[in-house]
């Protein structure tokens, strides 16, 4: 009986193993056959197709579109491409440190870095690039423009620029530099006690720009903080590891990665002793916090370490590795997911169905799993990392978006630059009723024709009722709604005066103090700064959002 017990096992042991064999061998026939199906079709096509093939480009579709079938962050990456990937994980390149666009089919200096050789040499925001060491731009995107202006650092470029409201251009010679684009774009104190920064981004040394940070706030005499997270991408996992390491104890798992390659597979750890433990933090998160930042606010609220306040996170937990291909590209390939303290993914459970903004859209909770914080809280696996503070994004007006969308705000900045040498600080500067009025003046030639979506309801039952032959049933009633909803310019320009002014102040603000300035026109009308100032204020309110409800 033993012996037949044994015989059996290895039977099946090895029936196993030819069943593995054959599935293998049948795995690397599909691929060996595939790809020749494609080269011989590819072929045939070349020879045959009625038009020339570019055969790059084609190419190029078919991979796209391969990998475009598996999740949104498996890429290919071009050798032309290299460049500008390289930017985006270290932060750094070779240039004059300006972020240029188009306005009216011109391309503009958007925004110099401040210390930047673009700020050296006196270019501002408006100013309009015509030639590019003698080429004319007129003709070409941004982002050609964007490589004509980038180069090794210590090489010259030398621009034709016209600034606003001069009808000659200038010339400015520069020395291009190793640009290296900040993660923390700002710090500052918002009152005696509460400190604010902002994290845009996780490339290399994001952990010692945030620990800087949090150091000088304190200097400055923060007893609490908020971290601003919002509309932050991510980036590298290990920035990420060592900025939540500055808030939680040495030691601590921070997050785990698990994937197909089992020896890839690991859990991160707090390495070293935190810079602050005990200090009340906020995180402020939105739809568009993403990977990187979604593992800081998750750690965070899975050690009841800060407050989340703001809105429920993108969704996005699954980890890339670059890999190498011929000719200098590259294949930028999802090989994990992570899991944060808690045990929970907070991959999005169905990332081909998202939101107009990309963020998770809504998921029945009969599809999520619940898991529990350090002090026992309820928090949910599925779909990104839900605030302990909910506050709904701020919604503008159609006149807002209109006026934005036109680049009437900016150009008015750019006109008021000219006309005022300077303005108080950010924090204090505020239009006049006066100078509302002139920017209303300013509108008055503009096209600033807007639908309201009320009104493209109405047009859509107007057609609804015309195709179902009941509009003569109905259209006294149409019209008498399209007179009372109908807009009036005027009437919005001051209706939506409040948001407008807002938007303008801020824009105003960029032309004296740049970045910075635009951030700190915000702080006084910012729902989500609001509310972390009103829940730090409030030590009681601040520690019952931590503790099990």
């Amino acid at each position: 009986m033993y012996k037949k017990s044994i015989v059996g096992f290895l039977i099946g042991c090895l029936a196993l193993t030819l069943f593995s064999f054959k599935t293998e061998s049948e795995r690397y026939f599909e691929i060996a056959k595939n790809l020749d199906v494609f080269a011989t079709l590819f072929k045939e096509v070349n020879t045959y197709y009625v038009d020339d093939v570019p055969p790059a480009k084609l190419v190029r579709t078919g991979i796209d579109a391969m990998l475009k079938s598996l999740d949104p962050y498996t890429n290919y990456i071009p050798e032309d491409d290299i460049e500008d990937f390289r930017t985006m994980t270290t932060g750094q390149y070779g240039g004059i440190g300006a972020l240029i666009g188009s306005r009216d089919g011109k391309i503009v200096v958007q925004m110099p870095y401040e210390d930047s050789p673009a700020h050296k040499a006196g270019l501002v925001i408006g100013d309009e690039i015509i030639k590019i060491d003698g080429v004319n731009v007129s003709s070409k995107t941004t982002s050609e423009v964007s490589k004509l202006l980038k180069g090794q650092a210590n090489s010259s470029v030398k621009l034709e620029v016209r600034s606003y409201g001069q009808a000659k251009p200038r010339t400015v010679e520069l020395t291009r530099a190793n640009i290296m684009v900040d993660n923390v774009p700002y710090y500052g104190m918002l009152d005696d006690e509460v400190g604010y920064f902002q994290l845009s981004g996780f490339t290399v040394d994001a952990s010692k720009e945030v620990r800087n940070a949090v150091q000088k706030l304190k200097e400055q005499g923060a007893k609490k903080i908020i971290f601003d997270l919002r509309d932050n991408p991510g980036g590298l996992l290990h920035e990420a590891v060592n900025i939540s390491n500055l808030f939680v104890d040495k030691g601590r798992d921070i997050v785990s990665t698990k994937g197909k390659v089992k020896e890839w597979n690991k859990t991160y750890k707090a390495l070293d002793e935190p810079l602050d433990k005990s200090i009340p933090l906020v995180i402020l998160t939105s739809s568009r916090s993403a990977s990187a930042s979604e593992i800081v606010a998750g750690v965070m609220q899975d050690y009841d370490r800060a407050v989340l306040i703001g809105e429920r996170t993108f969704g996005k937990g699954l980890v890339q590795a670059t890999r190498p291909l011929s000719y200098n590209s590259q294949l930028k390939v999802t090989t994990a997911k992570y899991y944060i303290p808690s045990g929970r993914s907070i991959q999005a459970i169905d990332y081909k169905h998202r939101n107009e903004d990309g963020s998770a859209g809504t998921i029945p909770d009969s599809l999520r799993v619940a898991y529990k914080t350090a002090s026992g809280r309820m928090v949910y696996d599925g779909g990104g990392v839900s605030p302990d503070v909910e506050v709904e994004r701020k919604k503008y007006s159609e006149i807002v978006r209109a006026i934005a969308t036109k680049g009437y705000f900016f150009e008015y900045a750019n006109k008021y630059k000219a006309e005022h040498p300077s303005i108080p600080s950010a924090k204090e500067f505020k239009l006049t009723d006066a100078d509302y009025r002139k920017f209303v003046a300013f509108l008055e030639n503009k096209d600033v024709n807007y639908t309201t979506k009320v009104e493209r309801e109405l047009e859509e039952l107007t057609e609804k009722a015309k195709e179902g032959k009941h509009l003569d049933d109905i259209k006294a009633e149409l019209d008498a709604i399209k007179k009372k909803v109908s807009h009036n310019k005027s009437n919005d320009l001051m209706r939506f005066r409040t948001e407008i002014q807002e938007m303008l102040e801020a824009e105003i603000a960029s032309r004296y103090y740049l970045q910075k300035g635009y951030i700190e026109s915000s702080f006084d009308d910012d729902p989500d700064i609001l509310m972390a100032k009103r829940v730090l204020k409030d030590s009681q309110q601040y520690a019952s959002y931590l503790k099990t409800k």
